[in-house]
């Protein structure tokens, strides 16, 4: 049998007894149920490069982690988090950087490999990968020990990546587990993140291990019944209100991987002095005053240019993804570089805010760095700061009055009750629905106060209605052959944000003309009409040329 012939068959085979067992087998409890803080915790860890990003990828059935081969480079930095899906199996699944046991102290590598033995301190279960393309490491074997000493009261599932090569006649893939057996984890698991290959072994060796997690899990939870009533009923209130996704953006070294640890309470990602430290999109979820929030830190917002390939690339688009996912937008500046350059935003900033407010999106800025201007004349530099950042931010986005300007200093962790409640107020502002009844009454008011140029060709607005919300977007149904100016719809946008506390969101108002009814008692649209009489008038030229083509 050849290669292609044994690898089609071995994949076939795989894919039909993955399903048979999902199948005939039903599951002791229903994963899907339970709410995601509940469930057990797999970390996937390894030396760099060897695919850790895409089985990551391919446990969430969705291409978030960046995945890009980087012989001399790692581009994951972070612990990535996602719900994973194999099989009946739900568990949250955490992507870590590459570790290596001959990172010097201070570098980059060494400070993931501390953060990664916190995390791993808390999860249940752990995937040791390896590269069964590149055979047995000496950082395979360094990654190893590193286990032993961290982690003794986990054993880790050994997992044997890109072995889509070595389904072959000559036993290779023997050979290589043989190898990686030398371990000491037992024998390794052969797996295709990129194809898939595998899955079916992988679910096998985590299913008894998560499963009894659960069972202990809800052994405990029996004993506290009640308090455990109480604590399920909760979620499902929540869960009747969309949850908040709060992205921060903002460029290079501003501190808004220091600002998502505040925010958490917990050193959730990397920081340091380096600039575009953070690569990945980090996404985590979080509980605050019973409201559930997703929060992102992207990468540092940069023009993309030719020189700008591999990974910086990659994090680019997810950062620009990010940014069009999210509810509230929290752009992060300086305070220092406000107060040397004495402008608070500069072209890559204004690009954001922007796009934030062209997307629809609600947005709030964040001076971080206050701390830095202790050893300045501090009453004029926090005056110079206030007065530069209002001012420029209401000159670059002129539509949107009343956007907040938050300082604080993430590293001190000042402000953080401060940000989450400026969030929470502008989220709901933007989720902002009123009736139509209130707003008629309105506009009955608000209509008279303001001064047309010529009361004749006044428009005549028979009624006013919010059509959505997210961001807030009104239709004004006008009569008559006379349309809303510009200047109308800004005297609108400004009366609605003024009576009723919409100020710093942006706000839509569309205008649509009734339907009036011709001679024959039929309705018609003034828009359907001219489109009716451009259609006649083109078939009758229609006709004419072909009258004159016959003669």
């Amino acid at each position: 049998m050849s290669k292609s012939n044994l690898f089609l068959f071995f994949w076939t085979r795989t894919r039909r007894s993955f399903s048979t067992t999902i199948t005939n087998k039903p599951p002791p409890f229903d994963f899907t149920k339970t709410p995601i803080s509940r469930l057990p915790t797999v970390i996937i860890l390894g030396r760099p490069n060897v695919g850790k990003s895409a089985l990551f990828n391919r446990l969430i059935r969705r291409r978030e982690a960046l995945v890009y081969n980087t012989p001399d480079d790692h581009v994951t930095r972070d612990i990535r988090e996602g719900i994973a899906k194999l099989g009946h199996l739900r568990f949250r699944v955490l992507d870590s950087a590459g570790l290596e046991a001959e990172a010097t102290s201070g570098s980059i590598l060494h400070r993931t490999a501390s953060f990664t033995a916190n995390v791993l301190a808390t999860s249940h279960s752990l995937l040791f990968l390896t590269d069964g393309r590149a055979g047995l490491h000496p950082l395979d074997q360094e990654v190893g020990k590193w286990l032993r000493r961290n982690a003794p009261q986990v054993k880790p599932i050994l997992v044997m990546n890109k072995s889509e090569s070595l389904f072959d006649a000559d036993d290779s893939l023997a050979s290589a587990a043989n190898e990686m057996s030398r371990l000491g984890f037992g024998d390794p698991i052969a797996i295709s993140a990129e194809t898939g290959l595998g899955m079916h072994d992988l679910f096998l060796s985590l299913k008894p291990v998560l499963e009894d997690y659960m069972v202990s899990l809800l052994n405990d939870e029996s004993a506290k019944e009640n308090s455990c009533d109480d604590e399920i009923s909760s979620p499902e209130v929540d869960e009747s209100k969309l949850p908040l996704q709060l992205a921060i953006v903002g460029r290079p070294n501003v501190g808004k991987s220091t600002l998502l640890n505040t925010l958490l309470q917990e050193d959730r990602v990397l920081v340091g002095p380096e600039a575009g430290l953070t690569r990945d999109a980090i996404r985590t979820q979080f509980e605050f005053q019973g409201r559930t929030i997703y929060l992102v830190d992207t990468a540092g917002w940069l023009q993309r240019t030719k020189l700008e390939k591999g990974a910086s690339s990659l994090s680019i688009m997810q950062s620009r993804k990010s940014l069009l996912r999210a509810h509230i937008i929290a752009l992060v500046l300086d305070a220092d570089e406000i107060v040397n350059a004495k402008r608070s935003m500069k072209h890559a900033e204004v690009v954001i805010a922007r796009r934030a407010v062209e997307e629809g999106r609600g947005l709030v800025v964040i001076v971080n760095k206050m701390d830095l201007l202790r050893g300045k004349d501090k009453s004029s530099s926090y005056e110079q700061i206030m007065e530069v950042v209002q001012k420029e931010i209401q000159t670059v986005i002129p539509q949107v009055t009343g956007i907040p300007v938050l300082f604080i200093s993430a590293l001190e962790g000042r402000g953080r009750t401060t940000v989450l409640h400026q969030v929470i107020d502008t989220y709901e502002k933007w989720c902002t629905r009123l009736s139509t009844a209130r707003l008629n009454r309105w506009l009955q008011k608000v209509m008279s106060r303001h001064s047309w140029k010529d009361q004749a060709a006044q428009p005549k607005i028979k009624y006013f209605t919010q059509v959505k919300a997210r961001p807030p977007t009104f239709v004004a149904f006008v009569r008559g052959k006379a349309r809303l100016s510009d200047t109308d719809i800004r005297f609108l946008t400004k009366s609605l944000k003024d009576d009723f506390d919409l100020g710093g969101i942006p706000i839509r108002i569309m205008q649509r003309a009734i339907a009036k009814k011709d001679g024959s008692g039929t309705s018609k649209s003034i828009h359907s009409v001219g489109r009716v009489a451009e259609r006649i008038k083109s078939d009758k030229r229609e006709r004419g040329d072909l009258v004159e083509s016959k003669a």
